[in-house]
């Protein structure tokens, strides 16, 4: 892994273009890759000349020579449940780092059961999750349990406003909430099978306060939470407004200052025998904060600042979970703060 150029794999989708374009301000060499050749010269143009490289995902040769020429490949082009696995391997097989967006537990689940020993025989390190829902829920539970034993029931809650769908994201909600076979963890084990959805209220703190949520959302943080914090239960939410504002669904081609209209608060509330302990980011545009984190676990694998181990990670497995919100904080994705636990 010689080459400091970092890989991003659907870069000429939303998100793709937001993890590009704050590659580039930072001063990386990025490497623009994707099916749509003339898309990503577009691309490459608008970001002063970076390298392109069309790979389609049934072109195997074409991704791993995308990987060869990488330290990090960073895979943007959801859903991944379909988009997941090529690229994925692709990196193992060229030694080359990886980080996804990916927010689908049985994605999230694939990677830790099949790419754990390609990734440790490559002695790379693979971040999967590193995505708004789910990842940012992940870096939260665990900051909030950090200490914290007896864990009986750990609940992370989405409350998001203004959210506009794009084409990828569509896709993925689609399959998420169509899924019978959804992943929950109870009484210290996951299960798998058809899961009643409902309705419960969260305890939002103020300005939001409680709010009615669809529950259980089948992301991925109920898979990678586990692996960290010991606890009997998990669950994640989402209010139930969210899917019921105007052109959530019909708002693929709006323009990207639109898109980047919405709000959010992350909550995640951690109950023990005695009491426990809650927490809460609030921010201003998901789809940055899921690039920036994205490109902050990219940059820190690139210089060597990773977790020390190789093999699949979540999260809040690859990096320390509260320093790496606070520093995402002091970048503008959000405010953080956690009840009952000393600031940093």
């Amino acid at each position: 892994m010689s080459s400091p150029h970092i890989a991003v794999y659907g870069a000429t989708g939303h998100t793709g273009r937001l993890v590009a374009a704050e590659l580039h301000a930072r001063g990386r060499e990025v490497i623009l890759a994707g099916r749509d050749g003339a898309a990503l010269k577009t691309l490459s143009d608008e970001l002063g000349g970076a390298r392109v490289h069309q790979a389609a995902l049934d072109d195997p040769a074409a991704l791993r020579a995308l990987a060869a020429q990488a330290s990090v490949l960073i895979h943007c082009a959801g859903p991944f449940t379909e988009t997941g696995k090529p690229v994925a391997q692709a990196a193992a097989e060229a030694g080359c780092h990886y980080v996804d967006h990916g927010l689908e537990q049985h994605h999230s689940r694939w990677m830790f059961e099949a790419m754990r020993e390609p990734a440790q025989r490559a002695g790379i390190t693979m971040v999967t999750a590193m995505s708004f829902y789910g990842g940012l829920g992940d870096l939260l539970a665990g900051a909030v349990a950090e200490g914290l034993t007896g864990i009986e029931r750990v609940t992370v809650a989405y409350a998001v406003t203004g959210w506009r769908l794009t084409t990828g994201a569509k896709k993925t909600a689609e399959l998420l909430f169509a899924d019978t076979q959804r992943i929950t963890y109870t009484d210290g084990a996951f299960h798998i099978g058809y899961v009643e959805p409902r309705n419960a209220v969260f305890p939002f703190p103020p300005p939001l306060g409680p709010r009615t949520m669809i529950a259980p959302l089948p992301s991925s943080d109920v898979v990678t939470i586990p692996r960290h914090v010991e606890a009997l239960r998990v669950e994640a939410q989402l209010t139930a407004d969210t899917f019921s504002e105007e052109q959530v669904f019909t708002s693929e081609h709006i323009d990207a200052e639109t898109r980047a209209g919405s709000d959010f608060t992350v909550a995640v509330q951690v109950i023990t025998a005695d009491g426990g302990r809650a927490g809460q980011v609030r921010g201003h545009d998901l789809w940055r904060a899921s690039a920036v984190a994205s490109v902050e676990a990219a940059l820190r694998l690139a210089d060597g600042q990773g977790p020390g181990s190789s093999g699949v990670h979540g999260p809040a497995e690859a990096f320390p979970a509260e320093p790496y919100l606070r520093d995402l904080e002091r970048l503008g994705l959000f405010t953080l703060s956690i009840q009952g636990k000393a600031e940093r």
